[in-house]
């Protein structure tokens, strides 16, 4: 019997996943662009990628954290079926005039699992467990830098360096703080690792405070999240509020000495809201953080073309200002994604000049924001 492809692995997966969830959809066509674009203007968007450092605030970059994943349920394991593809996302980043991105580990993979309206934690962790989970996926991504397929990022200036090699800047982060298990003290083992953004709760309610898709049971950042969030300016790592209930979000801002981070959200409005959008006031409180940031996210959540996510990019803009918003795709592990190739980047470019953006407002937004708030961090 002739082997399966990866791509073939992955169409079974999804296709099971699908029937029974309909969440992380791979697309098997060309995501539509919406908008026209003449390669006088791709060419443009290019040499402005060249010239400034375009670096992506959270991603996936060839599913790292599916690699080896053990204890999942059925259709997690179909959807693990595919592997990881870390050369090819990295050959698209380059090919896309990309600098660098956040390369993230989902610290509570395993107990994750498809349900009607999306993904959802089904179960505790096993004695041990989380902490297994993140110290063999972190060793995975440190792999990709040992092995010379990215440059690692542990400082704001290597994302330049990055760049000189002609290598892929990796910043490596955590999505989802549960591996910490409310220990303050592993967040300086987790430095020492290499990570230097975690963000507090991904799908399941840990034990630093409560998410956005589910019920409260904290009522807001805990006593160990707040611990952790000290832990996290005194070693330096960027606070993520990503996934976090507004209590919880607004709690960690409130706590922290240092500018935070939520790297890939939109706002809600009264024409579209979804549970993981967050509120117009959160966002400013987010910006407010000593300049933070917020992640333009391009989830097919009422959009389904790019020029939907470079109107959102602006939605984003005009509510907290140029200075406070990045790129924060998902990449790799989106919900419908309308920009699911990094070889579209010159084309999201182009729409953010079509749409009356200056040179240099472009470059904060696909990068330079990004790197700010991270120097910030580190000097703080």
């Amino acid at each position: 019997m002739r082997p399966i492809t990866r791509r073939q692995a992955i169409i079974a997966g999804i296709s099971a996943i699908a029937a029974g969830g309909g969440y992380w959809l791979a697309r098997d066509r060309e995501v539509p662009l919406g908008f026209a674009v003449s390669e006088t203007e791709l060419l443009e968007a290019r040499v402005f990628l060249k010239e400034h450092l375009a670096v992506d605030a959270h991603a996936h970059p060839g599913r790292t954290f599916v690699r080896d994943a053990t204890h999942l349920p059925w259709k997690l394991r179909l959807y693990s079926l595919g592997g990881s593809f870390e050369a090819a996302s990295v050959a698209a980043m380059t090919d896309g005039g990309l600098a660098g991105a956040a390369f993230a580990a989902v610290s509570d993979f395993q107990t994750l699992d498809l349900r009607s309206n999306g993904l959802a934690s089904i179960r505790e962790f096993e004695a041990g467990e989380a902490w297994a989970s993140y110290r063999h996926q972190v060793a995975n991504l440190k792999g990709l830098a040992a092995d010379g397929l990215v440059y690692p990022v542990l400082k704001s200036g290597d994302f330049s360096a990055a760049r000189r090699t002609g290598k892929i800047g990796a910043l490596l982060t955590v999505e989802g703080g549960d591996f910490l298990e409310g220990d303050p003290a592993r967040v300086a083992s987790a430095f020492r690792d290499g990570i230097r953004s975690i963000t507090l709760m991904h799908y399941r309610i840990n034990e630093l405070g409560d998410i956005i898709t589910a019920p409260a049971r904290h009522g807001g950042l805990s006593k160990a999240g707040a611990a952790v969030v000290e832990a996290m300016n005194a070693s330096g790592i960027l606070i993520d509020v990503a996934h976090a209930s507004e209590a919880t979000a607004r709690g960690a801002v409130g706590a922290s000495k240092s500018p935070v981070m939520a790297s890939h959200v939109h706002v809600g409005s009264a024409a579209l809201d979804h549970p993981r959008f967050i509120s117009g006031g959160l966002a400013k409180s987010v910006a407010d953080s000593g300049g933070g940031v917020l992640g333009a996210w391009p989830a097919g959540i009422g959009i389904d073309d790019l020029n939907g996510f470079v109107l959102r990019t602006l939605e984003l803009v005009r509510l907290v200002g140029v200075e406070h918003v990045c790129l924060g795709s998902d990449m790799d592990a989106n919900y419908k994604p309308v920009f699911d190739d990094y070889r579209r980047l010159p084309h999201y470019v182009a729409g953010l000049f079509q749409k009356g953006m200056q040179p240099e407002m472009v470059a904060k937004l696909v990068g330079g924001n990004l790197i700010r708030i991270l120097d910030a961090v580190e000097r703080s």
